[in-house]
């Protein structure tokens, strides 16, 4: 039994440090998901020219979603904004409005997030807002 209290313990403590990321100094892990899935969807189409994704979405695990929900919410935001700073920095042209959807998930591979990436054309970014009142 004390084995699985190590345990416990070591998968709360990884938790704790996403956790904490996400409240300091950026959800770090994430966005750099983020970015891998950005850079290995880009399509070169010429020299000047690298189209990549412009609709992403990351499922967090129901305890992650629901500690990020109650700071606020967010941290939609915030990787939208860190993305759209990592396409500019690349030269990248979003297959349209950029938008980045977070929602929760009992099945998340790795037991905090999972990233995906398709492109949706013609989509406003605030039809990703949730709906009011």
């Amino acid at each position: 039994m004390g084995t699985l209290t190590r345990w416990e313990r070591a998968m709360e403590r990884l938790e704790d440090t996403l956790l904490a990321h996400v409240r300091g100094k950026g959800p770090v892990e994430i966005v750099d998901a983020l970015q891998r899935e950005c850079d290995s969807n880009a399509v070169v189409c010429s020299e000047s020219r690298v189209v990549v994704p412009n609709a992403y979405d990351i499922e967090l695990a129901e305890r992650v979603h629901e500690e990020l929900g109650r700071n606020g919410g967010r941290v939609g935001q915030v990787l939208t904004d860190s993305l759209a700073r990592h396409g500019e920095r690349m030269g990248y042209e979003w297959a349209g409005p950029l938008a980045v959807h977070v929602t929760k998930s009992r099945h998340v591979p790795n037991g905090r997030y999972r990233v995906a990436s398709r492109v949706m054309p013609h989509v406003r970014a605030d039809w990703f807002r949730p709906p009011a009142g």
